[in-house]
């Protein structure tokens, strides 16, 4: 079954390869999201031209160079973040929205994640603020952005290793934090499994995680936040 833009009340488009979802912005209040991992240059781009049309947005993570050479041919203009390894597409600025969301990082080695989230954030129209390099091993670095961090709405927080740099932020401030831990780390760190262990176990008041490396599901869960101040 498929079903064109508007014709139904939960409309896709059937591509053959992949049944592109046209009707979450209306469901959920943002735009369906392509992964590009594992995806052809071509799947990705088919997709990519649905959705502009439809959207006038396209966001595509986990991107290659390879699939932003198949987008930027059926969508000129196409931006490539690669160290984020995040495309963007934009019709027109999306409308920026109410609120500040700042994006930490433990570690320069945990830098690609933050900027999945940084990107993410900026496609759907949040402003942000972005701290790397302030993990625990030197805490003097996080306490010198205190303040700039409690101005903020949201704190997204990127860490591998043991993971502890959340709780300490949550410790600190009185906003939402959304902790994401990374792969990054010597062998006991078990590919992020011990920063994801110690997240989930923080004790930090307020502290919510989300699966490793998945920058894009905290900016997800950080735009929904902002959208909810008005």
């Amino acid at each position: 079954m498929s079903a064109e833009p508007g014709a139904g009340p939960l409309p896709f488009v059937d591509l053959g390869h992949t049944r592109v979802d046209v009707s979450r912005r209306d469901r959920c209040g943002f735009p369906e999201v392509v992964f590009c991992e594992r995806k052809t240059p071509q799947q990705v781009a088919d997709i990519a031209g649905v959705l502009a049309e439809v959207n006038g947005l396209f966001l595509g993570t986990r991107a290659g160079k390879e699939h932003f050479e198949a987008v930027s041919e059926r969508l000129p203009g196409t931006i490539y973040h690669e160290l984020a390894r995040c495309m963007v597409w934009e019709k027109t600025p999306v409308q920026p929205v109410r609120g500040t969301v700042a994006v930490v990082c433990a570690g320069t080695s945990d830098l690609s994640v933050a900027e999945e989230a940084r990107v993410t954030l900026e496609a759907y129209g949040n402003t942000t603020r972005s701290y790397s390099d302030v993990g625990i091993a030197g805490i003097h670095r996080l306490l010198a952005i205190r303040d700039e961090l409690e101005a903020c709405d949201v704190i997204i927080v990127v860490a591998g290793m043991e993971g502890a740099l959340p709780s300490a932020v949550a410790g600190l401030v009185s906003k939402p934090v959304i902790a994401v831990p990374t792969s990054v780390g010597y062998g006991a760190n078990f590919g992020g499994l011990a920063a994801l262990l110690g997240m989930l176990n923080s004790c930090g008041s307020g502290v919510t995680v989300v699966n490793i490396d998945n920058g894009f599901g905290a900016a997800y869960s950080a735009a929904c936040i902002t959208r909810l101040l008005g």
